[in-house]
């Protein structure tokens, strides 16, 4: 979809060129276009909400609003969701693998890594800057020095600080990829052999070959380990050892950061330990002035000296307009759910009731021992 983007836009040109236009666009469009309704907490080439809200949430920090102050606050509240996600003070914590790397998924992971480290980065300094101070969230404040602590981590287990001691940036440290899978670098140079390669003799000759690759492809961060921290160097194995230029970007941010330390390293030191956990016990729950949500026990019994309890969730739109995608974010949940979808950020309503009017509800139960399992939204659009 393409709704992420025209906000992305509208956000860098009110940045570029300060025409109120641009700002107005952000703010009126924000609920249809889903960004003061999307809650998410993966950033990359293919969903930018988190990095328009937070370029929303400059604006706010920075005085700039205006007349939109109470649009962009929504946008913030959704930048501060990400970010504690993020650093796992969060509603819907992001996954980390034994050795402490934020993890989304086994092809490519490093790409949500460091575009996530980016966004954590700037946010600790508007915040910063603007003299806001911590980061309320779920699980305790996350302070502006926690944050970039936490970045920091990512950074390093990035460069070889990871229980392989492997560095992910080619060319960097003793240990790096040697079979990255890349054209120009697995094949031959032409100064050293200006013969034509075509592109089928290239696959033929060079694409197996059980050999570190001739070139160095200096910099070039790869799709890194799996969610258990082991890394096949094998060209072949392209999840992995693939290199991206939206892996690298974010990153040169990041470094030039940490490497001027706007105040210092005394912002790295007496630093409480980063928590390589991840399950949120108790996320607090997300107040949507649009949307409501009630939770009920209908009913309850006993099986072997252990109590169930049947619940049922209701959500009901509040607001005086139709509400599309929706997609709700669920947690603490250990037992049967039905009457949703599962999705790829969180659980949909059935096909049927995608679109919700305004006051109708969608309903979904679940049966579980103990207390009520977690239930947020993720994200919806107002049309």
């Amino acid at each position: 979809a393409v709704q992420d983007e025209l906000l992305w836009a509208a956000a860098w040109l009110f940045e570029a060129t300060e025409e109120r236009f641009y700002l107005e666009y952000l703010a009126r469009n924000g609920d249809a276009l889903g960004g003061t309704g999307w809650s998410i907490n993966q950033f990359g080439w293919d969903v930018k909400y988190p990095g328009v809200q937070v370029l929303a949430a400059k604006f706010l920090l920075q005085g700039r609003a205006g007349e939109h102050a109470e649009a962009l606050q929504r946008y913030r509240q959704n930048a501060e969701f990400f970010v504690c996600s993020c650093v796992g003070k969060g509603a819907a914590n992001v996954p980390r693998t034994p050795g402490g790397v934020m993890y989304h998924q086994r092809w490519n992971n490093l790409q949500f890594v460091t575009s996530a480290s980016f966004l954590l980065t700037v946010y600790a300094d508007y915040a910063t800057v603007t003299g806001r101070g911590a980061v309320r969230c779920p699980g305790g404040a996350a302070q502006p020095f926690e944050i970039l602590a936490f970045v920091k981590s990512q950074v390093n287990y990035i460069l070889g600080d990871n229980p392989r001691a492997t560095s992910y940036m080619v060319g960097y440290g003793q240990n790096y990829p040697r079979q990255v899978h890349h054209r120009g670098a697995s094949i031959v140079s032409v100064r050293t052999d200006p013969s034509f390669v075509s592109c089928q003799e290239g696959y033929a000759s060079w694409y197996n070959k059980q050999a570190v690759n001739p070139n160095v492809l200096d910099g070039a961060i790869v799709g890194g380990p799996d969610e258990y921290d082991d890394f096949a160097d094998e060209r072949n194995n392209y999840e992995q050892t693939e290199a991206a230029t939206y892996n690298s970007a974010p990153l040169l941010g990041v470094l030039a950061r940490l490497a001027g330390a706007c105040g210092g390293l005394d912002e790295y030191q007496s630093l409480p330990q980063v928590a390589a956990a991840n399950r949120t016990s108790q996320p607090a729950h997300r107040r949507h002035p649009h949307l409501g949500i009630e939770q009920n026990v209908t009913r309850t019994w006993a099986v072997r000296r252990r109590t169930y309890h049947r619940y049922s969730v209701t959500v009901t739109n509040r607001s005086r307009k139709t509400v599309r995608g929706l997609h709700l974010g669920i947690s603490e949940l250990d037992g049967r759910l039905w009457g949703l979808d599962k999705a790829r950020y969180g659980y949909v309503p059935r096909r049927w009731l995608r679109a919700l009017r305004p006051g109708r509800s969608v309903r979904f139960g679940y049966v579980q021992p103990g207390p009520p399992a977690n239930v947020w939204v993720t994200g919806y659009k107002l049309v």
